[in-house]
């Protein structure tokens, strides 16, 4: 079995482990000094409007994290434990962060508004 010899001072391994961290450097600085700015257009759908407390509750705690047309894509003509069932989804599951207390007005809300009781 051949035995291979390995060098202290490191040889063309080292050299070329030296050129690769140059490059990635040069990459890293370069992409850094070319961060890309973008825009978003501004956000133009809405809750469906309501004097239910909940509306203003959903509209405090539901949009930080999706849109208000979330709501419209849901099963229409659903029942309020469907609704129950979707805003504790929203805090148990996905960690959204609103008091426990607030869960009926939103889902009263949503049931008057999206779900079988809208339009009564």
């Amino acid at each position: 079995m051949p035995l291979r010899h390995h060098s202290v001072s490191g040889g063309p391994r080292l050299g070329r482990l030296l050129r690769l961290l140059a490059v990635v450097g040069l990459v890293g600085v370069s992409s850094a000094a070319f961060a890309l700015s973008i825009e978003l257009p501004q956000e133009t759908a809405t809750l469906r409007s309501s004097t239910l407390p909940g509306y203003q509750l959903a509209q405090q705690h539901c949009l930080i994290c999706h849109s208000a047309q979330y709501p419209a894509t849901q099963p229409p003509g659903e029942p309020h434990s469907f609704w129950e069932a979707e805003v504790k989804k929203m805090k148990t599951t996905y960690g959204a962060q609103f008091p426990d207390q607030d869960i009926p007005a939103i889902a009263d809300y949503l049931t008057k508004t999206y779900g079988a009781e809208a339009g009564k």
